[in-house]
């Protein structure tokens, strides 16, 4: 298993691409005419870019941004709409695409930003799916993940490790040992 700077590997970049491509083959007999792709910033947009590339047929992308966790290291249960969608989606079917789910409350406070425009329906596409994610129906599921702090392939750790071709868990450091005999 790699390890790389305090991380350990969870999916390398041809695991990820598999995985884009088996959703992309999920998504495909859906897609009736033109589907919005809201990707939300800013970990999706490598996943948003890699997904749309495997679809056939029109669709139409947009991203919005929301902020949960910022530069924290945990989460906020609140949820900021930093930048809107330019697209109209009125009457359009919508899928929303995430990086990852944790315990849902981003995708939670899109969904209902995005049903005020009034979309005829809205899905959710997610490349990793905790299970604390708290019940809510997800329409596409990449993978499942468990403990850690996921890195790369557009996700950070305080604005960094976004360019990680693969995906890692970001490993708590090590306790110091203590000195003897000073």
């Amino acid at each position: 298993m790699d390890t790389r700077d305090g991380m350990k590997l969870l999916y390398s970049p041809e695991e990820i691409k598999k995985t884009v491509k088996r959703l992309a083959g999920e998504l495909r007999p859906e897609m009736k005419g033109a589907p919005v792709f809201i990707g939300v910033l800013k970990g999706a947009f490598m996943f948003v870019s890699d997904l749309i590339r495997e679809l056939n047929g029109a669709v139409e992308v947009d991203f919005i941004q929301a902020a949960s966790y910022g530069l924290k290291d945990e989460p906020s249960t609140e949820v900021r709409i930093k930048g809107d969608i330019t697209v109209d989606i009125k009457g359009r079917d919508v899928i929303i695409v995430e990086g990852i789910i944790d315990r849902g409350t981003t995708v939670r406070a899109v969904m209902g930003h995005l049903r005020k425009k009034g979309p005829a329906s809205v899905k959710v596409c997610t490349l990793l799916l905790r299970d604390s994610h708290a019940g809510m129906e997800i329409d596409y599921v990449g993978a499942r993940v468990y403990e850690g702090f996921v890195v790369g392939y557009g996700m950070d750790y305080k604005e960094e490790y976004r360019n990680l071709p693969g995906i890692y868990i970001l490993e708590p450091p090590r306790p110091k040992a203590a000195r003897i005999g000073r």
